[in-house]
């Protein structure tokens, strides 16, 4: 989606990806292990949705989420208590709680995807092969030799963490300054690009 500054891009995946674990959950069906992945290409990106996640997962216990990053304490001990204040119960808030119970959302960058992917002590995040959504947010960012190896880590996440066909959410608020018609042609030009390489 390519779209303005507050027109909803955040829903537009959020809404889709929350349906489905509540069908889940309604199914009995809502086990361990991350359903979806949320790129952001900036920490700052990542903390901003995290604040928006508590205030949306605040009724919804059963759906866990939780932010890894270079900012992510090891232990819950180790966190800063204003961040301990704000996080809910449904919320992993260190990466021990991560590694022991994965959440149901990730919020994580590309940097530390590929770090998630090979480190001993990460391997169990995504040993239940469930996950079935990857956002990319300001996928218009991933461009040139950063384009490459977003473009091969995402080939290597289709292969190793899922037992299902991954589906795919790219946002933009500013891909070619496209809106309308021109914005959905120029992020659909810029996923088959991403694809090809």
């Amino acid at each position: 989606m390519a779209t303005g500054t507050g027109s909803g891009k955040t829903e537009s995946f959020l809404v889709p990806i929350l349906d489905h674990l509540l069908r889940e959950q309604a199914r009995g069906e809502l086990g361990p292990g991350v359903r979806a992945l949320l790129l952001y290409p900036m920490n700052a990106l990542a903390n901003d949705q995290l604040g928006r996640l508590r205030e949306l997962l605040r009724g919804l216990p059963a759906v866990t989420f939780g932010r890894y990053t270079g900012e992510t304490p090891q232990t819950r001990a180790d966190a800063e208590p204003k961040d301990l204040q704000e996080a809910i119960a449904n919320e992993r808030v260190s990466r021990e709680e991560i590694q022991k119970e994965p959440p149901h959302i990730l919020l994580t960058n590309f940097a530390m995807l590929e770090y998630l992917l090979i480190r001993p002590q990460d391997a169990g995040i995504f040993g239940h092969g469930s996950l079935e959504f990857v956002v990319l947010d300001e996928s218009h960012t991933y461009t040139g030799a950063q384009g490459i190896d977003v473009s091969f880590l995402m080939r290597r996440v289709s292969r190793e963490l899922s037992e299902k066909p991954l589906r795919f959410f790219l946002t933009s608020a500013t891909l070619t300054g496209a809106t309308g018609d021109d914005g959905r042609s120029a992020a659909a030009a810029f996923a088959r690009c991403s694809s090809a390489t």
